[in-house]
């Protein structure tokens, strides 16, 4: 399901080069808030997004924005190319006799850069001290909205992490407690083969510990979104909008 009335805004400049500092986004719905940001995965793009400003149902006035990862993801099977928050080369970071990658001690310039570029995006839609944005994302989306959460003080009404994984934690870590009482829901697949769970769970646990509002689906998937995480989004987002 795409929605017809999607259009695309630029938010101050569009792609990211040396020389420019903003974002293109996807909008969708009504003017906001609540604003509800959420950040694709790695070789995807902001327009696979679309069907949830449809399936995960705010009030008319709700705000979807879909920002355009900075990067242009070429394929190698002739797919078309997509785009990503920064390039991940997942094959240097295997685990040894486990599925899966193990980024948790991985600082990599290209993070902290793409979350300031999400920052310096949010500069620009509005009072965030008034109406703070639910921040999410998928995959690599969901490690940038990490960054922005737990490496500044960037204000949020809750933070949606699907299907992703922990990475930069040593900075991370120092973040957790000023995020105290956050609102935060997590999913993720028990066989997902490229970001694991058990790594997922550790974040989740401790996060909980932290004192953060944890909201956790686990399903018998891989790294996916399926219909039962929407509906639980859903729900999450019902109550954090109302």
């Amino acid at each position: 399901m795409v929605l017809a009335a999607a259009t695309l805004v630029a938010v101050g400049l569009s792609f990211w080069w040396p020389w420019r500092t903003r974002l293109l986004a996807i909008s969708a719905g009504g003017n906001g808030p609540p604003t509800v940001v959420l950040l694709h995965g790695f070789g995807s793009s902001a327009e696979e997004w679309l069907p949830f400003a449809k399936t995960v149902t705010l009030a008319p006035e709700a705000r979807f924005l879909f920002p355009q990862g900075p990067e242009l993801v070429r394929r190698t099977d002739g797919a078309v190319p997509g785009r990503a928050w920064w390039n991940l080369e997942l094959a240097q970071h295997r685990r040894v006799g486990l599925p899966g990658v193990d980024l948790r001690d991985e600082n990599p310039a290209g993070l902290v850069r793409a979350g300031d570029l999400v920052r310096a995006f949010f500069s620009d839609i509005g009072d965030r001290r008034a109406h703070p944005v639910i921040l999410g994302g998928f995959s690599q989306g969901a490690m940038v909205s990490c960054q922005v959460a737990f490496a500044s003080d960037e204000p949020l009404a809750a933070l949606v992490l699907l299907s992703g994984t922990p990475g930069n934690v040593a900075a991370w870590r120092a973040g957790f407690a000023k995020r105290k009482r956050l609102p935060v829901f997590m999913s993720h697949g028990r066989f997902d083969q490229i970001l694991p769970f058990d790594l997922a769970e550790g974040l989740r646990k401790e996060l909980v510990a932290a004192g953060l509002e944890v909201t956790f689906v686990g399903f018998d998937g891989g790294h996916e979104i399926p219909e039962e995480v929407v509906l639980r989004l859903r729900e999450f987002l019902a109550k954090i909008a109302s």
